[in-house]
């Protein structure tokens, strides 16, 4: 299984699904007349991020990690979103991104160097194997799974075949 094979399809699949589970939040509060900025805003605990935050951190790892992986650029997108509809948009242009990115540059990821930022003016290098597998995919997938125990906390009606995207 090639490194394409490996990140791509699963950052699409759960762009698709958080993007599908914001129609769901947002049917939610229109039926029960709350107001959808309500949802964006809860967060599970705290000192937690709000849903909104967790959306589009998971989109930055989906950008982030086909970029990488593939030696491109990363783009940047800014954190402007308020709305379910801004959010769906980002999840969007980020799928859109993902795509773009030409499967052969993927090849030989995996004994690449990534060097990349973790906050304090530090950075990390891991090989794409271990940036893919130990960082981008864990990252994603906890934003991914954070936002969808958010929703589901708010009596969004939504399950397991709903965060993959069977529904």
């Amino acid at each position: 299984m090639s490194f394409y094979e490996s990140a791509v399809p699963a950052y699409l699949q759960m762009l698709g699904s958080l993007s599908h589970l914001l129609d769901k939040a947002e049917a939610h509060a229109a039926a029960r007349k709350i107001e959808p900025a309500v949802l964006l805003g809860t967060r599970l605990f705290p000192d937690m991020l709000p849903l909104s935050k967790q959306i589009q951190i998971a989109c930055d790892h989906a950008v982030r990690g086909a970029a990488r992986l593939s030696g491109s650029e990363v783009p940047s997108f800014p954190d402007t979103e308020t709305t379910i509809a801004e959010l769906k948009q980002r999840l969007a242009k980020t799928g859109e991104f993902v795509k773009s990115v030409n499967q052969s540059l993927f090849d030989g990821a995996e004994g690449r160097d990534i060097t990349f930022p973790i906050g304090g003016g530090k950075t990390m290098t891991l090989n794409g194997q271990q940036y893919l597998t130990s960082f981008s995919l864990p990252n994603f997938y906890f934003h991914a799974t954070t936002a969808h125990a958010i929703l589901r906390m708010c009596g969004v009606e939504i399950g397991k075949r709903d965060f993959l995207g069977a529904n």
